[in-house]
């Protein structure tokens, strides 16, 4: 079953047991899916998986921003909302990898491309997430880069 058919069968569900929060999440999700497959030309074009998982993790650190910014400014009902909205998103996600598995990537990389300088950290951080096939957060790839070539 593909990724869109995963949501509609779940959004039908949602509608049936009446969970606002899901089928509004679903119904997002959804509608981003559709945005992202008509992009900047305005003509459909078919999504394959991976990018359409890479518009979910774009949906999911939405949240996650919208989350931290209703934090500071103590609202934290909208908070735990966005929360709960990531937590549906990241259902429809591959799992990621863990500090541990990135460390071990990282070294992969550093080894097979004799990189050890600062300046050639963007060229590490794109091998890193490319050899990760995206299942992995830029912000902690970039963090745990840093601390390896600063060694």
């Amino acid at each position: 079953m593909s990724l869109v058919d995963s949501i509609e069968q779940d959004l039908k569900a949602a509608l049936l047991s009446k969970d606002a929060i899901r089928v509004d999440t679903l119904r997002s999700m959804k509608n981003a899916l559709l945005y992202a497959e008509v992009g900047q030309g305005g003509e459909r074009k078919s999504l394959s998986e991976a990018e359409k998982i890479e518009v979910l993790i774009k949906e999911s650190k939405k949240r996650q921003e919208s989350a931290d910014l209703y934090q500071q400014a103590n609202e934290s009902s909208r908070a735990q909302k966005e929360l709960d909205e990531k937590a549906i998103i990241e259902k429809y996600l591959p799992k990621r990898l863990s500090e541990a598995e990135i460390k071990q990537l990282i070294d992969k990389v550093v080894e097979q491309s004799d990189t050890d300088n600062q300046q050639s950290i963007g060229q590490l951080i794109a091998s890193v997430r490319q050899s990760a096939d995206g299942i992995v957060d830029g912000a902690t790839v970039a963090r745990l880069a840093k601390e390896k070539l600063q060694q």
